[in-house]
């Protein structure tokens, strides 16, 4: 029998998370056969006990993250943003700028320059057609030009 190392995250996880899981599914278990379906308690526990297999399986992959804290807190700044101005002064302004801003943090997002980026695609823009292709002006796909 292979033992496993007694430092591997995954070990880790099984060792702390594998109790505690136990008990919930069984509190849940019990909670939902004592309870209606249609209860918000049903509810929550057939919610629960549904989206089982990809809660424990962060005890199987020592590389996964438990929380997705750092998405939050990366995605935060540009919702509230794009709610905030929403109602800007003209009805259009608002939506028009959540646009400008989502392209801009997106830019810093993708490691580029949003200056630059603004630069080089409104230079192009106008001297496009209907049949130029709109997506390597996205911030994943846009390359600064070349310096001569």
């Amino acid at each position: 029998m292979l033992r496993r190392d007694p430092f591997d995250p995954s070990a880790l996880r099984e060792q702390h998370f594998a109790r505690p899981l136990y008990w919930l599914k069984k509190i849940a278990t019990g909670l939902r056969a004592k309870h209606l379906n249609q209860s918000t308690l049903g509810k929550a526990c057939g919610y629960l006990l549904s989206h089982w297999e990809p809660l424990v399986a962060h005890c199987r992959h020592s590389r996964t993250r438990l929380d997705n804290n750092l998405v939050e807190n990366a995605v935060r700044p540009t919702k509230l943003g794009a709610k905030n101005w929403l109602f800007v002064g003209h009805p259009d302004a608002g939506p028009r700028i959540a646009i400008i801003y989502s392209l801009l943090i997106t830019c810093q997002r993708h490691g580029k320059d949003p200056l630059a980026y603004l630069r080089d695609v409104l230079a192009r823009l106008p001297m496009m057609t209907n049949h130029d292709d709109l997506a390597t002006l996205l911030p994943a796909n846009w390359q600064p030009p070349a310096v001569s």
